[in-house]
């Protein structure tokens, strides 16, 4: 027995190093940023093109967090004089607990990214529904020598929200990236955040949200979309009211910092308060939006107001009022066309100026930590440039697209509206947008202007009768088309890198993370792959048989007979 069992042995050792060979095999190292993780290279949900996001997110968080700390502190400081005044001592230290909940972890890259490169986090709560990817969680932790600051946890996102409702338990930032639409996380999320907290939600199901699908948005974001020309940042207002929605039912607020509309997604970054007062002025933030079906041109209806209300005790008093509607007629005055109906949408403004400005200098201060710091510097240059209370825009070849004339070069399209004495700018959410407070009737007399000098062909004319209702207007306003030094903004002069080509070939939000994957399930998806076109390839060239043929020649002999 002895010389068998020592033979045994060697055997199951080789056996255990090639097991562990093959399991080193199939795992593959990602490094981004200062983390590094380790995960399968069959199962692995992983986006490449998303470290833009998860950059963003970490500049956000840095800001955001020193503010609340800072806050925080305040705060204490204020409550610790108050205190002595009354006799009781304070607390001496003063603690500043910053959690972190990453909802839907996946790799959990993202939350060892923010345990790494994130100052004053206290601890990160890193969830996922799927025991596979915790425990793929758990590995990279240990990987990355984090276990001190992020906790794992197996639960379904919303449950685990629920159970941090209580103030005591709120966290002071959540991030909500998911597979498509993030509705579903939103009422639990608004109740889970601190007071002054930060929410960051990410939506992917961007066909939806762009007007392809308006009965689906209004099931999901209770809000129907239009298909225009500006339907990205359309997209950025409907997701904001929706998540005000939910706010609102538990006398809580939103204030959107930082908004942004890239790629394949939209991402938006907003603080949550509470105050039933505030919640009043929620009407006034939201607006439904008129779109003409001819010419594209978009007018929005606030769904409340305030206006003057003074009295002797208060001078400057202000009160609620219901605004007068429609704002438009049965007929768009520019080209005689009817209009649809969408929203509502957030008609505030959707970033925090003061906090971009801060945000971009951290950025350009330590921009060698982030490796898309070229990407954030021009995106948020052009935020920074936008015109805050200014909702929606155009788009230019559109515009001139509609009535068939050749496209107006920008920097002449701009500088007439700067000549008329009105403010004009790009969107972050288009390179040929134009974002302007001054009134459709200018764009088309400018428009009408440029026709002038570039006809267009009159039969193109005879069958459009929209294009022909607007070039035959009269010009009212006084069009100069001299060209400024200040129509080209410095994000545009400086060569900021604004707008990002696709990275690769196959680029996108990729395919859902599944919690129970078989290899047979894999299997079938990639057989089952271009099966219609292979289907009509079988019908196409395979040979009949000779009964078919005989069954055919029989039908029409029969045919013939008769």
């Amino acid at each position: 027995m002895k010389s068998y069992s020592v033979r045994l042995i060697p055997v199951c050792l080789k056996k255990i190093m090639k097991m562990n060979a093959s399991v080193i095999a199939e795992k593959k190292s990602i490094i981004e940023g200062q983390a590094e993780i380790r995960v399968s290279s069959q199962k692995v949900f992983y986006n490449p093109v998303q470290e833009f996001n998860r950059d963003l997110s970490i500049a956000v968080l840095s800001v955001f967090l020193d503010d609340f700390k800072k806050s925080f502190i305040e705060k204490a400081q204020k409550k610790a004089k108050r205190l002595t005044a009354e006799g009781i001592e304070p607390e001496k230290t003063i603690e500043v607990p910053i959690t972190i909940l990453e909802a839907l972890s996946a790799t959990g890259l993202r939350s060892i990214r923010y345990a790494k490169e994130v100052p004053n986090v206290t601890k990160i709560i890193a969830n996922d529904l799927s025991e596979q990817a915790v425990e793929t969680i758990k590995e990279n932790i240990v990987y990355n020598g984090v276990e001190n600051f992020i906790d794992t946890n197996h639960d379904d996102a919303c449950m685990l929200m629920y159970k941090h409702k209580f103030h005591s338990k709120r966290f002071t930032a959540i991030d909500l990236d998911p597979y498509g639409c993030p509705s579903i996380f939103l009422d639990s999320a608004v109740q889970s955040v601190q007071d002054g907290g930060l929410l960051l939600v990410t939506a992917t199901d961007m066909a939806v949200l762009a007007g392809n699908s308006p009965e689906t948005c209004y099931c999901k974001y209770g809000a129907v979309s239009l298909k225009t020309r500006s339907c990205h940042e359309m997209a950025l207002r409907i997701l904001l009211q929706c998540i005000e929605h939910h706010a609102n039912r538990y006398s809580r607020f939103i204030e959107p910092i930082l908004s942004i509309s890239a790629d394949f997604y939209i991402r938006v970054f907003v603080k949550i308060h509470s105050g039933a007062f505030h919640c009043k002025k929620t009407t006034s933030k939201l607006s439904m939006v008129y779109q003409c079906v001819g010419c594209d041109n978009l007018t929005l209806q606030p769904l409340g107001a305030f206006k003057a209300n003074p009295t002797e005790k208060n001078p400057g008093q202000i009160k609620s009022c219901l605004p007068l509607v429609p704002p438009v007629g049965e007929f768009c005055v520019h080209c005689n066309h009817r209009h649809h109906l969408g929203g509502p949408i957030w008609s505030a403004p959707i970033h925090n100026i003061e906090f971009v400005n801060r945000l971009l200098n951290h950025v350009e201060e330590n921009s060698h930590k982030f490796g898309t710091a070229k990407r954030i510097i021009g995106v948020l240059s052009m935020v920074q440039e936008e015109l805050q209370d200014v909702p929606l825009y155009y788009i230019v070849d559109k515009l001139f697209g509609r009535v068939h004339l050749e496209t107006m070069p920008m920097l002449q399209l701009r500088s007439a509206i700067l000549n008329a004495g009105y403010q004009v700018s790009f969107s972050h959410a288009s390179k040929l947008s134009i974002k302007t407070n001054a009134p459709a009737q200018l764009i088309w007399d400018i428009i009408r202007t440029w026709e002038k000098t570039h006809p267009i062909k009159q039969n193109k004319l005879e069958t459009d009768e929209a294009a022909k209702y607007i070039l035959s207007q009269e010009i009212k306003n006084n069009i100069d088309l001299t060209e400024r030094a200040d129509a080209n903004p410095n994000s545009r002069r400086n060569g900021a890198l604004r707008f990002q080509f696709n990275p690769t070939p196959y680029w996108g939000p990729g395919s859902r993370a599944s919690i129970n994957v078989s290899e047979g399930k894999m299997h079938k998806a990639a057989k089952n792959q271009n099966k219609k076109r292979k289907k009509q390839e079988k019908r196409e060239h395979s040979p009949q048989s000779d009964n078919v043929e005989r069954k055919k020649q029989h039908v029409s002999d029969k045919i013939t007979v008769e």
